[in-house]
């Protein structure tokens, strides 16, 4: 399970073993800002980051999340199996997925909503992270069996697979030089 802020807008995607990915607005936390200003809402942007690695007080956290702020703008279901990893594409409208389905599925959101495109197949079990390429039509995944596929984005097909037959990959981090 993971979260992750959108690059530009102000959206969080979750992932969850309730089979389901959630599309978080999270707007009303600038609106909400006393000073009413972008400023101070990118400074509570920030704060929300800080939170994440734990350098916020707990006033402060039941300030912020207790209050119903977060509002889920859409719910994506069709995943059969809890959903591992979630990310959102650094320039697209699309989010990809991967889930304990063996599955990795690929989704499209606008601003009125948010559907399935397609679904890439090929793991032989559990698919633990999903990451788009900065730069590339790519997608990357590693999985539980001992496999690290790349995607092409387009086509929806494998084009590699790195597979480590005594240990598992757990590529959790941010894409380099492919």
């Amino acid at each position: 399970m993971c979260a992750q802020f959108h690059p530009l807008d102000d959206l969080i995607v979750s992932a969850s073993l309730d089979q389901t990915i959630r599309v978080w607005d999270i707007s009303s936390l600038r609106q909400r800002s006393p000073a009413g200003g972008d400023a101070a809402g990118d400074m509570q942007i920030r704060g929300l980051i800080n939170q994440a690695r734990g350098n916020i007080p707990a006033a402060v956290n039941a300030d912020i999340f207790g209050t119903g702020d977060a509002v889920v703008k859409y719910l994506l279901e069709g995943h059969s199996r809890g959903v591992n990893w979630v990310s959102f594409h650094p320039t697209l409208p699309l989010i990809i997925s991967g889930a304990d389905d063996r599955q990795v599925k690929l989704w499209r959101i606008s601003e009125t909503s948010a559907w399935e495109v397609d679904t890439f197949r090929g793991h032989l079990n559990n698919v633990s992270c999903t990451l788009f390429h900065p730069r590339q039509d790519l997608v990357i995944s590693d999985g539980e069996d001992k496999t690290i596929r790349v995607w092409d984005q387009n086509r929806r097909t494998c084009l590699h697979t790195f597979r480590k037959e005594s240990d598992r990959y757990d590529a959790k981090g941010p894409i380099g030089r492919l």
